[in-house]
């Protein structure tokens, strides 16, 4: 039966790729968490916020970010209390959270990549798939929803006579947001709380204004930076029952080599998580990943490890963080190390082109010094990752599932504290 609603949804997000499921007036809503707590917000095209009902009571949403160059929308707030049963958006039911989550949905890296020469085909749901896999995420009705990092890719024209992204927006604008992520992330974005992080392709220079407006966990300031991007944010804890995730900034950190002023910033972010969540398991969010190999078996050879985190990183990291969730790399990978270190997890496989010659079995690598003892691979399969703990087992173990975008099982690992068991 799963497998036929599985195919259901995949047929309706191939029918649907390169067009929105909102209504003409491109209202999008959502629920996210941020420093202050969990917030609803909600794209419009209309003059003014719509309305929200939390607990039968209407409470008015606050103007997050005006309209400007290239964005013809308003993006609207509102704090949703600790408690609330009930909340819509123009009698839209919102997504809550649950008492106890212990099912989250782990993606990243989704956009479409338009830049230059490289070009990826977004009008076929089959090369660009991030819609069919938020489909299918949906469908599986995870907790929570975790994203990565780097949702917008389209920064080039698409070549002339380019059937595969003809007609495709492309800049730091909202037609390119809404391509990217909003419009095939929506039925997801209805589903579950989620926790964003920022990634590169977020950075002032390239998706920053977007990232500023409509998704950044801290508020919007018009006069700061580019048209209300701001430089990296400081770390900041969505403390659940049983786990706390840590999401960290790390959008312009050096990946070639470790950069000493940013290498001392980031120390003492990482040294920060004590106080941040200083009891309990934790998960740090970021989307830079330390000690992964991206590109080929010689690990010393590839890229994307970032040598200025894992130089920040040692000696830094809390004995009580468990696991780093990272993309920038295009691919899936859970990695644990013959060091005390945290098991690093990579779901990059969510939309964007992915990566050629990763490592098909990562045990034994040595990257930025740190061996890997054992881990799972699963290369050059575009899917997302689903985080479950046991109802009533320890809040320290976790088992994490890969599925391509169909929803079809490619491998599991249990975690345990800061070691795993793959299969």
């Amino acid at each position: 039966m799963m497998l036929k609603r599985f195919g259901v949804i995949a047929f309706l997000s191939l029918a649907l790729t390169g067009s929105g499921v909102a209504d003409a007036a491109d209202l999008f809503r959502w629920v996210q968490y941020s420093p202050t707590g969990l917030e609803a917000r909600a794209i419009t095209e209309s003059e003014a916020c719509p309305a929200l009902v939390v607990d039968g009571v209407s409470v008015a949403m606050q103007l997050r970010s005006t309209r400007g160059e290239n964005y013809p929308i308003a993006v609207c707030t509102a704090a949703i209390p600790s408690g609330t049963k009930r909340a819509s958006i123009d009698k839209t039911p919102l997504p809550l959270p649950v008492e106890h989550p212990n099912r989250i949905l782990v993606i990243g890296d989704t956009g479409c990549r338009l830049k230059g020469k490289v070009t990826q085909a977004c009008n076929d749901a089959a090369l660009w798939p991030f819609r069919i896999g938020a489909d299918i995420g949906a469908e599986l009705k995870p907790d929570l929803v975790l994203h990565v990092g780097d949702f917008h890719y389209r920064e080039s024209a698409c070549p002339d006579g380019n059937d595969g992204c003809a007609g495709s927006p492309y800049g730091d604008s909202w037609a390119v947001w809404r391509a990217d992520f909003f419009a095939p992330a929506e039925l997801l974005l209805n589903t579950a709380p989620w926790i964003f992080v920022r990634g590169n392709h977020e950075e002032c220079d390239r998706g920053g204004k977007g990232w500023a407006r409509t998704l950044d966990p801290y508020p919007w300031d018009a006069s700061s930076g580019a048209s209300g991007c701001l430089g990296p944010a400081k770390p900041f804890a969505v403390k659940l029952p049983g786990l706390s995730i840590a999401v960290m900034d790390v959008s312009t950190a050096d990946d070639a080599k470790a950069n000493p002023l940013q290498v001392a910033h980031y120390k003492q972010e990482f040294e920060s998580i004590r106080t941040l969540a200083p009891e309990g398991p934790v998960w740090l969010a970021f989307h830079r990943p330390i000690w992964t190999a991206d590109g080929t078996e010689e690990a010393e050879k590839s890229g994307g490890d970032n040598k200025t985190l894992a130089a920040a990183a040692t000696g830094s990291i809390p004995a009580n963080v468990q696991a780093i969730f990272s993309g920038h790399q295009h691919k899936f990978e859970v990695d644990a190390y013959e060091q005390d270190l945290p098991i690093q997890i990579v779901s990059g496989h969510g939309g964007d082109n992915l990566e050629a010659k990763p490592p098909e079995n990562p045990a034994g690598l040595v990257i930025n010094g740190v061996t890997i003892k054992n881990g799972f691979a699963k290369p050059r399969t575009f899917g997302f990752a689903m985080m479950e703990r046991a109802k009533d087992g320890p809040d320290d173990q976790w088992t994490i599932t890969d599925y391509d975008t169909h929803g079809h099982v490619l491998g599991a690992c249990k975690l345990i504290g800061r070691a795993v068991e793959c299969h």
